[in-house]
């Protein structure tokens, strides 16, 4: 699956905690954050361009600390969806070592039904393919 973003953060002084390295909510910020900025730049090639996504299960490992101006590359996917939940990862690397390992599971909200939508099995495949066009 090609479904990939990434982005860099440089570490600045707001994201260090009292221990000298970035706080751990800092890494939840930036999964809901990722999360929303690649739904931004795919959601005009689907059906689903008005809904939204809601966090409904986050599981997040950090296995090592990074500290003030260090770079970190996010890289987020969503994976195959589980009925009405759309697994999606997020992970952080630093000096090419993952550092931060995050597992999201989302739903999909119907803005104007205001209820969770549940999606097509292939819906992603199908995202894919719209992508590549």
């Amino acid at each position: 699956m090609n479904l990939m973003y990434e982005k860099q953060i440089k570490v600045t002084q707001e994201h260090i905690d009292q221990n000298n390295h970035v706080n751990n909510v800092q890494y939840v910020h930036w999964v809901e954050e990722i999360a929303a900025e690649h739904w931004n730049l795919l959601k005009q090639k689907t059906e689903y361009e008005n809904d939204v996504w809601m966090l409904l299960d986050h599981h997040i490992r950090y296995k090592k600390q990074v500290y003030l101006d260090d770079i970190i590359t996010v890289k987020t996917y969503p994976q195959t969806p589980e009925g009405a939940k759309q697994p999606r990862k997020v992970e952080f690397y630093c000096n090419n070592e993952l550092v931060v390992d995050s597992s999201t599971l989302w739903v999909l909200f119907d803005t104007a039904a205001k209820k969770i939508k549940r999606l097509e099995t292939d819906w992603l495949e199908k995202l894919e393919k719209q992508i590549e066009k």
